[in-house]
């Protein structure tokens, strides 16, 4: 009966293993064949060259993928810290309000990110919305905070904020309320509390949503280009001018391929690390 519940898993899942060949695994092959081509080839008919990886070290990419990680990680921690409160809120104490929240939350992501950025931009830039309405009222100014560092980080922070708060959230509405009931009653402060009941349990919605936010945000490049003024070029960035005005298809695989490995390596840990079928609420 096991051996039949296998074959018809299997057969059912035969059409998304056929999309994910095509969609995603063939074109990743591509790309991973053109980053051993020669520099400025526009075919596979070549013979295999590892020059275009080398260039990462010698003209200086690395700079600009660990900015891209750096300002993932920061992002991702801004985005656990501001997020855990909320989340919390709207697994245990908002009730019914949760779904107007979740609706709110929901609809920011309808409008462009690129729209949304350039709102931000026109918000803070000199004379923007913020600095014109202090000075006509108050007479007082202010230097724009766009085209550097920290306002790349909150740009990022501000696109993927969804992408932690709903999985935090579920994390959080996995923890049983017994259970933090049960260690106050035995004298647990809040504190242990929080780091001995909340956050092993949520465990599993804290690596979703950070996973979701790190990967995200280090492939992003409209932040940087927007808000940051390329102040900081990203990696994403990189990749782009590779492909486009620089014409070199191999240089900008080669790229994208250390990308998607450091990447993929760090997701693929993350998984391994918790439950999928707590998360789908299987029962083993």
């Amino acid at each position: 009966m096991e051996r039949l519940d296998r074959k018809l898993g299997l057969l059912s899942s035969l059409p998304m293993i056929v999309i994910l060949l095509i969609a995603f695994l063939a074109p990743v092959v591509v790309v991973a064949l053109f980053s051993i081509m020669p520099p400025k080839v526009f075919s596979l008919a070549n013979t295999p060259d590892f020059s275009s990886y080398s260039v990462f070290f010698s003209q200086g990419y690395y700079k600009s993928l660990l900015w891209s990680l750096g300002m993932a990680f920061a992002s991702t921690v801004i985005l656990l810290v501001i997020c855990w409160p909320l989340a919390y809120g709207m697994a245990k104490v908002f009730g019914r309000f949760t779904l107007v929240l979740t609706i709110a939350i929901v609809m920011s992501l309808f409008v462009s990110e690129n729209i949304r950025l350039f709102g931000w931009v026109l918000t803070l830039m000199k004379g923007g919305l913020i600095e014109g309405h202090l000075r006509t009222w108050t007479g007082m100014s202010f230097d724009s905070p766009l085209y550097g560092v920290p306002v790349i980080v909150f740009g990022l922070v501000y696109v993927y904020l969804p992408f932690m708060l709903f999985p935090l959230a579920q994390g959080i509405a996995m923890v049983p309320d017994d259970a933090r009931q049960a260690a106050a009653d035995l004298g647990a402060t809040r504190w242990q509390v929080f780091t001995q009941i909340d956050i092993p349990l949520a465990a599993p919605g804290i690596v979703v949503g950070s996973l979701l936010s790190f990967v995200l945000a280090a492939g992003a490049v409209a932040e940087s280009k927007i808000l940051g003024g390329q102040a900081v070029i990203a990696i994403a960035d990189d990749v782009e001018t590779a492909f486009t005005f620089g014409q070199n298809w191999p240089l900008g695989s080669a790229l994208s391929m250390i990308l998607i490995c450091i990447i993929g390596g760090l997701a693929l840990f993350g998984v391994s690390r918790i439950d999928l079928d707590a998360i789908m609420g299987r029962k083993r």
